[in-house]
Protein backbone atom coordinates (compact mmCIF):
# COMPACT_ATOMS: atom_id res chain seq x y z
CA UNK A 1 0.00 0.00 0.00
CA UNK A 2 1.39 3.23 -0.75
CA UNK A 3 2.33 5.46 1.84
CA UNK A 4 2.77 9.66 2.25
CA UNK A 5 5.78 11.35 2.92
CA UNK A 6 6.21 14.97 3.33
CA UNK A 7 9.32 16.59 1.66
CA UNK A 8 11.88 19.25 3.72
CA UNK A 9 11.21 21.30 0.70
CA UNK A 10 7.88 21.63 1.58
CA UNK A 11 8.97 23.28 5.07
CA UNK A 12 11.96 24.68 3.68
CA UNK A 13 12.66 27.76 6.87
CA UNK A 14 11.84 24.94 9.74
CA UNK A 15 14.31 23.31 11.28
CA UNK A 16 14.54 19.59 11.34
CA UNK A 17 12.90 19.27 15.17
CA UNK A 18 10.42 21.41 14.26
CA UNK A 19 9.15 19.81 10.98
CA UNK A 20 9.50 16.35 13.17
CA UNK A 21 7.29 17.72 15.62
CA UNK A 22 4.83 19.10 13.25
CA UNK A 23 4.45 16.14 10.97
CA UNK A 24 3.69 13.62 13.71
CA UNK A 25 0.80 16.25 14.82
CA UNK A 26 -0.58 16.56 11.71
CA UNK A 27 -0.69 12.49 11.55
CA UNK A 28 2.29 11.96 9.29
CA UNK A 29 4.56 8.91 9.82
CA UNK A 30 7.14 9.64 7.15
CA UNK A 31 9.59 12.51 5.43
CA UNK A 32 12.11 12.65 2.68
CA UNK A 33 15.21 14.73 3.67
CA UNK A 34 17.37 16.96 2.16
CA UNK A 35 21.05 16.79 2.89
CA UNK A 36 21.74 20.55 2.56
CA UNK A 37 19.35 20.52 5.37
CA UNK A 38 20.82 17.57 7.13
CA UNK A 39 24.11 19.29 7.21
CA UNK A 40 22.80 21.63 9.68
CA UNK A 41 21.77 19.25 12.01
CA UNK A 42 24.06 16.28 11.50
CA UNK A 43 23.55 12.63 10.46
CA UNK A 44 23.80 11.47 14.27
CA UNK A 45 21.59 13.96 15.68
CA UNK A 46 18.52 13.90 12.83
CA UNK A 47 18.51 9.82 12.98
CA UNK A 48 18.21 10.46 17.29
CA UNK A 49 15.25 13.08 15.90
CA UNK A 50 13.83 10.78 13.51
CA UNK A 51 13.67 7.68 15.98
CA UNK A 52 12.51 9.22 18.90
CA UNK A 53 9.62 10.37 16.62
CA UNK A 54 9.06 6.92 15.44
CA UNK A 55 9.09 8.17 11.83
CA UNK A 56 10.19 6.68 8.32
CA UNK A 57 12.29 8.00 5.97
CA UNK A 58 10.81 7.56 2.27
CA UNK A 59 13.90 9.11 0.34
CA UNK A 60 17.15 11.60 0.40
CA UNK A 61 17.78 14.30 -2.00
CA UNK A 62 20.20 13.86 -3.65
CA UNK A 63 23.77 12.41 -5.33
CA UNK A 64 24.43 12.78 -9.18
CA UNK A 65 25.95 14.88 -11.91
CA UNK A 66 28.06 12.44 -12.97
CA UNK A 67 28.58 14.67 -16.75
CA UNK A 68 30.44 17.70 -14.87
CA UNK A 69 27.16 19.63 -14.90
CA UNK A 70 27.86 20.70 -11.45
CA UNK A 71 31.51 21.73 -11.83
CA UNK A 72 32.56 18.52 -10.04
CA UNK A 73 34.52 15.87 -12.14
CA UNK A 74 32.94 12.32 -12.06
CA UNK A 75 35.26 10.85 -9.33
CA UNK A 76 34.11 14.00 -7.08
CA UNK A 77 30.88 12.84 -7.90
CA UNK A 78 30.93 9.42 -7.38
CA UNK A 79 32.24 9.81 -4.26
CA UNK A 80 29.66 12.55 -3.36
CA UNK A 81 27.12 9.75 -4.36
CA UNK A 82 28.83 7.11 -2.06
CA UNK A 83 28.30 9.45 1.12
CA UNK A 84 24.81 9.61 0.33
CA UNK A 85 24.32 5.98 0.13
CA UNK A 86 25.98 5.71 3.24
CA UNK A 87 23.40 8.63 4.71
CA UNK A 88 20.37 6.72 3.35
CA UNK A 89 21.68 3.70 5.06
CA UNK A 90 22.30 5.27 8.30
CA UNK A 91 19.36 7.18 8.60
CA UNK A 92 17.23 4.30 6.86
CA UNK A 93 16.06 5.81 3.94
CA UNK A 94 14.67 3.66 1.58
CA UNK A 95 15.95 5.56 -1.93
CA UNK A 96 18.47 8.31 -2.80
CA UNK A 97 17.51 10.90 -5.42
CA UNK A 98 19.74 10.81 -8.53
CA UNK A 99 20.23 13.59 -10.73
CA UNK A 100 22.18 11.92 -13.55
CA UNK A 101 23.50 15.43 -15.06
CA UNK A 102 23.06 17.61 -18.24
CA UNK A 103 24.93 16.68 -21.18
CA UNK A 104 27.60 19.57 -20.20
CA UNK A 105 28.88 19.52 -23.93
CA UNK A 106 29.02 15.68 -23.75
CA UNK A 107 27.83 13.88 -27.11
CA UNK A 108 24.44 12.27 -25.61
CA UNK A 109 25.64 8.76 -26.01
CA UNK A 110 29.26 9.94 -24.31
CA UNK A 111 26.53 11.20 -21.02
CA UNK A 112 24.64 7.66 -20.80
CA UNK A 113 28.32 5.83 -20.70
CA UNK A 114 29.25 8.41 -18.16
CA UNK A 115 25.90 7.81 -15.85
CA UNK A 116 25.85 4.13 -16.39
CA UNK A 117 29.59 4.13 -15.46
CA UNK A 118 28.73 5.43 -12.21
CA UNK A 119 25.81 3.23 -11.71
CA UNK A 120 28.24 0.37 -12.09
CA UNK A 121 30.02 1.75 -9.22
CA UNK A 122 27.53 2.42 -6.98
CA UNK A 123 24.53 -0.08 -7.66
CA UNK A 124 26.63 -2.72 -6.04
CA UNK A 125 26.95 -0.56 -2.76
CA UNK A 126 23.65 0.90 -2.56
CA UNK A 127 21.65 -2.86 -2.89
CA UNK A 128 24.20 -3.95 -0.16
CA UNK A 129 23.21 -1.16 1.81
CA UNK A 130 19.26 -1.84 1.27
CA UNK A 131 19.18 1.74 -0.53
CA UNK A 132 17.75 2.14 -4.36
CA UNK A 133 18.80 4.72 -6.80
CA UNK A 134 16.06 7.20 -7.84
CA UNK A 135 16.96 8.34 -11.44
CA UNK A 136 14.97 10.66 -11.71
CA UNK A 137 14.04 12.82 -15.24
CA UNK A 138 13.15 16.11 -15.71
CA UNK A 139 11.51 17.87 -17.91
CA UNK A 140 13.41 20.13 -20.17
CA UNK A 141 11.86 23.28 -19.32
CA UNK A 142 13.58 22.58 -15.59
CA UNK A 143 16.29 20.40 -16.77
CA UNK A 144 19.09 22.75 -16.88
CA UNK A 145 22.39 21.38 -15.06
CA UNK A 146 20.28 18.66 -13.47
CA UNK A 147 19.56 15.57 -16.38
CA UNK A 148 19.94 14.82 -20.10
CA UNK A 149 17.21 12.44 -19.52
CA UNK A 150 14.48 14.64 -20.09
CA UNK A 151 11.23 12.37 -20.24
CA UNK A 152 9.63 9.38 -18.87
CA UNK A 153 10.11 7.21 -21.55
CA UNK A 154 13.48 8.08 -21.81
CA UNK A 155 14.05 7.07 -18.13
CA UNK A 156 11.94 3.91 -18.40
CA UNK A 157 14.35 2.66 -21.45
CA UNK A 158 17.47 3.84 -19.76
CA UNK A 159 16.79 1.76 -16.63
CA UNK A 160 15.31 -1.06 -18.28
CA UNK A 161 19.03 -1.34 -20.43
CA UNK A 162 20.71 -0.62 -17.46
CA UNK A 163 18.97 -3.70 -15.87
CA UNK A 164 20.27 -3.45 -11.35
CA UNK A 165 18.01 -4.52 -9.13
CA UNK A 166 19.46 -1.26 -7.30
CA UNK A 167 18.14 0.83 -9.86
CA UNK A 168 14.64 2.56 -10.06
CA UNK A 169 13.24 6.01 -10.81
CA UNK A 170 11.68 9.18 -9.14
CA UNK A 171 8.72 10.43 -11.12
CA UNK A 172 7.91 13.77 -10.43
CA UNK A 173 4.23 14.90 -11.04
CA UNK A 174 4.66 18.48 -11.10
CA UNK A 175 7.14 18.39 -14.13
CA UNK A 176 5.03 15.60 -16.20
CA UNK A 177 1.63 15.64 -15.12
CA UNK A 178 0.66 18.30 -17.09
CA UNK A 179 1.43 15.45 -20.30
CA UNK A 180 -1.36 13.78 -21.56
CA UNK A 181 0.71 10.62 -22.49
CA UNK A 182 1.63 10.02 -19.25
CA UNK A 183 -1.08 8.04 -18.27
CA UNK A 184 -0.10 5.35 -21.43
CA UNK A 185 3.17 5.41 -19.17
CA UNK A 186 1.86 4.38 -16.00
CA UNK A 187 1.36 0.49 -15.93
CA UNK A 188 5.28 1.07 -16.99
CA UNK A 189 6.35 3.40 -14.77
CA UNK A 190 4.86 1.41 -11.62
CA UNK A 191 6.76 -1.32 -12.05
CA UNK A 192 9.93 0.87 -11.90
CA UNK A 193 9.05 3.62 -9.90
CA UNK A 194 10.50 3.94 -6.23
CA UNK A 195 9.61 7.64 -5.51
CA UNK A 196 6.48 9.77 -6.72
CA UNK A 197 7.16 13.79 -6.14
CA UNK A 198 3.46 15.46 -5.74
CA UNK A 199 2.95 19.38 -6.33
CA UNK A 200 0.21 21.06 -8.61
CA UNK A 201 0.89 23.28 -11.45
CA UNK A 202 -1.06 25.39 -13.69
CA UNK A 203 -0.03 24.21 -17.33
CA UNK A 204 3.39 23.06 -18.01
CA UNK A 205 6.37 23.73 -15.88
CA UNK A 206 8.70 26.64 -16.36
CA UNK A 207 11.75 28.10 -14.26
CA UNK A 208 9.99 30.20 -12.47
CA UNK A 209 6.47 28.42 -11.76
CA UNK A 210 5.83 26.99 -8.43
CA UNK A 211 5.47 24.06 -6.55
CA UNK A 212 2.01 24.53 -5.84
CA UNK A 213 0.08 22.14 -2.77
CA UNK A 214 -2.43 19.66 -4.89
CA UNK A 215 -6.01 21.66 -5.57
CA UNK A 216 -4.32 24.75 -6.03
CA UNK A 217 -3.49 23.87 -9.69
CA UNK A 218 -4.70 22.02 -12.72
CA UNK A 219 -2.93 18.79 -12.47
CA UNK A 220 -4.78 15.62 -12.63
CA UNK A 221 -3.00 14.78 -9.07
CA UNK A 222 -5.22 12.43 -7.79
CA UNK A 223 -6.10 10.64 -10.91
CA UNK A 224 -2.64 9.86 -11.66
CA UNK A 225 -2.20 8.23 -8.30
CA UNK A 226 -5.18 6.58 -8.69
CA UNK A 227 -3.87 5.07 -11.63
CA UNK A 228 -0.56 4.40 -10.46
CA UNK A 229 -1.60 2.73 -7.44
CA UNK A 230 -4.12 0.17 -9.49
CA UNK A 231 -0.96 -0.85 -11.76
CA UNK A 232 0.50 -1.98 -8.57
CA UNK A 233 2.47 1.08 -7.50
CA UNK A 234 3.19 0.57 -3.87
CA UNK A 235 6.34 3.41 -2.91
CA UNK A 236 5.90 6.83 -0.94
CA UNK A 237 3.98 9.64 -2.45
CA UNK A 238 6.23 12.79 -1.42
CA UNK A 239 4.59 16.05 -1.47
CA UNK A 240 7.08 18.49 -2.00
CA UNK A 241 5.14 21.77 -2.72
CA UNK A 242 7.27 25.26 -2.16
CA UNK A 243 6.79 28.58 -3.39
CA UNK A 244 5.07 31.72 -2.69
CA UNK A 245 1.66 29.94 -2.04
CA UNK A 246 2.94 27.92 0.69
CA UNK A 247 4.80 30.73 2.39
CA UNK A 248 1.79 32.71 2.27
CA UNK A 249 -0.41 29.59 3.48
CA UNK A 250 2.30 29.09 6.59
CA UNK A 251 3.86 25.86 6.64
CA UNK A 252 1.26 24.58 9.55
CA UNK A 253 -1.95 25.32 7.28
CA UNK A 254 0.36 23.82 4.30
CA UNK A 255 0.74 20.58 6.73
CA UNK A 256 -3.10 20.68 7.43
CA UNK A 257 -4.00 20.87 3.43
CA UNK A 258 -1.53 18.17 2.66
CA UNK A 259 -3.66 15.98 5.57
CA UNK A 260 -7.01 17.22 4.26
CA UNK A 261 -5.72 15.66 0.43
CA UNK A 262 -3.79 12.65 1.85
CA UNK A 263 -7.62 11.65 3.56
CA UNK A 264 -9.60 12.69 0.38
CA UNK A 265 -7.54 10.59 -1.78
CA UNK A 266 -6.76 7.34 0.41
CA UNK A 267 -10.71 6.86 -0.51
CA UNK A 268 -9.66 7.11 -4.11
CA UNK A 269 -6.27 6.04 -4.57
CA UNK A 270 -5.86 3.47 -1.08
CA UNK A 271 -3.34 6.18 0.61
CA UNK A 272 -3.67 5.62 4.06
CA UNK A 273 -5.28 8.95 5.92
Amino acid sequence: MVHVSISQLATLRWELGDEVAHLVRHGFDTIALWRTKLSDVGIEAAAALIAQAGLRVSSLHSAGGFTGSDGRSFTESVDDAFEAIATAADLGAEAVIVHGGCRAGHTRSHAHRLLADALDILAPEALARGVTLALKPMHPAVAAGGSFLTSPADAIAWVDRFDHPAVRLALDLWQFGHDRDLFELLGELASRTAVVQIADGRGAPHADAERLPPGRGSLPLAGLVAALCEHGYSGPIEFSPVGEAVESLGYDRTLRQLSTTTAAWGRLARVPA
